[in-house]
């Protein structure tokens, strides 16, 4: 079903950005998980590998050193679209319209200058190891790929995080407005009937269900 029916056209050209964003960040998040099963496989070899033939992975120590940082910060946008970061809620749940959507707008800045200083120093991290050629310590892998990829992830998550800020000062503006971007604010009991009501479904399913929830239980 197309929930784009009734919107403005400014804001089904920001429901597109935001969906084709998600999609970025879904394949995103698909890596990390392809790179935690490789882990997974390469550690069950190892493991097998050193006891039954005495033939461990080479330098698996220094893979997982390079790959860590796939799994640790690629997933980070992705999970802040789906609001799965822990968040302190005990104030802003019982909130609704512009006090709540004025919290999250403070809360969402912040938050992007935070990122922003984490993903300056980062980069400051990748430079220096790119000059000084520093490398692991059994392969002697270059480490720079691995530290270039935080400045990238955190640069991907303040994009979803301006996306999110467009989001809530949308809904301030219009407080009974769809909600587009931002992640939904849920009760335990709304995390609940939002997983019984969604079972396998994607995540763009989940998404509109728990954005259903939210709303019969503000009626």
């Amino acid at each position: 079903m197309d929930t784009s029916q009734g919107l403005s056209p400014g804001a089904r050209m920001f429901k597109g950005v935001d969906e084709a964003f998600f999609q970025f960040e879904k394949l995103l998040n698909l890596l990390a998980a392809l790179v935690i099963l490789g882990i997974m496989l390469v550690g069950t070899y190892q493991v097998l590998g050193r006891k039954l033939l005495n033939a461990p992975v080479p330098g698996y120590v220094d893979i997982i050193e390079m790959v860590m940082t796939i799994f640790a910060f690629l997933s980070i946008s992705y999970t802040q679209r789906l609001g799965g970061h822990v968040r302190m809620e005990l104030l802003l749940t019982r909130l609704s319209g512009r006090p709540l959507f004025v919290l999250e707008i403070i809360g969402t800045i912040a938050a992007m200058v935070i990122v922003s200083v984490l993903m300056y120093y980062g980069y400051t991290h990748f430079e220096r190891a790119w000059e000084i050629g520093d490398s692991t310590i059994d392969l002697e892998l270059p480490i720079w790929p691995s530290k270039l990829l935080v400045p990238f992830a955190f640069g991907v998550l303040l994009i979803r995080l301006f996306i999110q800020l467009i989001g809530f000062i949308r809904l301030f503006l219009h407080p009974d407005a769809e909600m587009i971007g931002v992640p939904k604010i849920e009760t335990v009991d709304d995390q609940a009937q939002a997983e019984i009501d969604t079972g396998l479904a994607g995540e763009g399913e989940k998404i509109n269900v728990r954005e259903r929830n939210i709303r019969r239980g503000k009626k």
